[in-house]
């Protein structure tokens, strides 16, 4: 069975930076796996913030491009998410999902079969 531990999160002021971890136990990381990372604001749909399949290959929504940095760990089974410059509007619970697949990754969250129990990120402005 596949579980997934989110850690990293936190309250941080505008401009700054935080990094998630997700550490994957139950499934190897290289035989095949798309790890995504989505957030979820109260009264909003959860949104894919960004993903990588275990060929490294990554996507990122179009808002956190340039500051988010999604990177994968195989000796230590996990996924990580820099993000840099926060801003207010990146306040949200932070969730990491994931699907065992060699086919690549898709965005939205219904795909993903495996989730973490999330971890808060606050911004203040």
């Amino acid at each position: 069975q596949v579980q997934l531990a989110e850690s990293g999160g936190g309250s941080v002021e505008a401009g700054g930076s935080l990094r998630l971890s997700c550490a994957l136990s139950g499934h190897t990381y290289s035989s095949g796996l798309c790890m995504g990372w989505f957030r979820q604001v109260p009264g909003k749909e959860r949104e894919r913030v960004a993903n990588i399949d275990s060929g490294g290959r990554t996507n990122y929504a179009e808002s956190v491009k340039g500051r988010f940095t999604i990177s994968q760990d195989d000796a230590k089974n996990t996924v990580y998410l820099q993000m840099n410059s926060l801003k207010p509007e990146d306040t949200a619970m932070y969730y990491c999902a994931a699907r065992i697949t060699s086919l690549g990754c898709y965005s939205y969250s219904s795909w993903y079969n495996y989730w973490g129990q999330g971890t808060q990120v606050t911004v203040s402005s």
